[in-house]
């Protein structure tokens, strides 16, 4: 009889198994600013009230399969256009596979600029499609002739565009995402994991032009263990995307949670106006630290910042020997190279990664 072993290399797709899987670092006793959540906890004074509706979900029921509810407070608290379809997924990550899932696939490409989100290729590999990268320009923004190029070149069935940018946290030029989208046969997703803390967003327009979709989620903002995104855009998209939706994605106590969270946005807020007063703060402090040689400007909840007075994968190690874990970036893009990711923490947390990180370079 052959092992499980020698039956799974036998069997697993090839590209699977070429593969790497994503990797989480477990924090361990850490301070945890690597992942972009937010670091006040959600429901806070609200507790007593959240527990009270939680009572009231029937958990021996499957939840509502198409999220009724919870689709009409997002409407309302997103300002989702009127006429704007909507689709919930376990986090954006799955909308994200769902889209590859029906419009992509073998044969047909992915399309995204680089540096980007990483799950754009992991998941355009997951599901057999092509994956193929424009370079931003010099200020992490979009390059109209390199994105023309690429839509000519790849013909891409989905072309990703992270508006604020992850890994970078610049936003994009939206007249330009238009001008792409405007330009492309396939679908652009405009992904606004970062939306509440942008300067502007793509939403309003989102039924200007006939392929673009909108995705959101409430993980930036202090629900990242609901694991809610929200995709929007025409009905017509939204109808066939979600043919590939498996039914009960988003569990019952999610779905109740996010909809009181959209009742008391203004506790969401709260937290979110802290955070980027502290970007503010903490983007200043870390670009007067010595052997900091750039901090990138953010529309998000992290920094992004280039170090020359040590290698950024030992600092990142002495970072998290000195009780910070943050997220290492170099090695990821040619452009990053030098460079470590910081999420914005509450200001105890800041000023401990500020002491340990001027301890970990060579001038500390």
């Amino acid at each position: 009889m052959t092992s499980a072993a020698d039956r799974a290399a036998r069997w697993v797709r090839p590209a699977i198994q070429a593969m790497d899987g994503y990797a989480v670092a477990d924090p361990g006793r850490a301070i945890k600013l690597d992942a972009m959540e937010s670091p006040w906890a959600w429901p806070g004074a609200l507790e007593t009230a959240w527990l009270e509706r939680m009572r009231k979900v029937a958990v021996n029921r499957y939840p509502d399969s198409r999220g009724r509810e919870l689709k009409a407070a997002l409407r309302s608290g997103l300002g989702i256009p009127e006429g704007a379809g909507i689709l919930l997924g376990n986090g954006s990550d799955e909308l994200i596979q769902l889209i590859n899932l029906a419009v992509a696939g073998a044969g047909r490409n992915v399309l995204a600029p680089a540096p980007s989100f990483a799950m754009y290729r992991v998941i355009a590999e997951l599901t057999g499609s092509g994956y193929a990268e424009f370079e931003l320009d010099d200020d992490f923004g979009l390059d109209p002739a390199a994105a023309a190029a690429a839509l000519a070149e790849h013909q891409p069935a989905v072309t990703y565009l992270a508006h604020p940018n992850n890994p970078t946290g610049n936003g994009l030029d939206l007249d330009a995402v238009a001008e792409l989208a405007a330009g492309a046969d396939g679908v652009v997703v405009v992904d606004e994991a970062y939306a509440a803390y942008a300067e502007a967003s793509f939403l309003p327009r989102v039924l200007e032009l006939p392929n673009v979709l909108v995705l959101r989620t409430l993980s930036k903002v202090g629900l990242a263990g609901l694991r809610v995104g929200v995709l929007i855009g025409a009905p017509a998209w939204i109808k066939e995307l979600d043919k590939c939706r498996l039914p009960y994605n988003v569990g019952s106590l999610a779905q109740a949670s996010a909809s009181f969270a959209m009742e008391h946005a203004e506790a969401l807020e709260r937290s979110v106006q802290a955070v980027r007063t502290e970007r503010h703060r903490l983007a200043g402090e870390l670009a007067a630290v010595p052997g900091v040689e750039w901090v990138g400007p953010s529309q998000t909840n992290f920094l992004t910042f280039r170090v020359t007075a040590s290698p950024a994968p030992q600092l990142h190690a002495a970072l998290r020997e000195r009780g910070v874990l943050i997220k290492c970036l170099d090695g990821s893009h040619p452009r990053l190279a030098g460079c470590l990711r910081v999420t914005v923490g509450r200001p105890d947390e800041n000023d401990a990664f500020l002491k340990a990180l001027r301890a970990s370079l060579p001038s500390g």
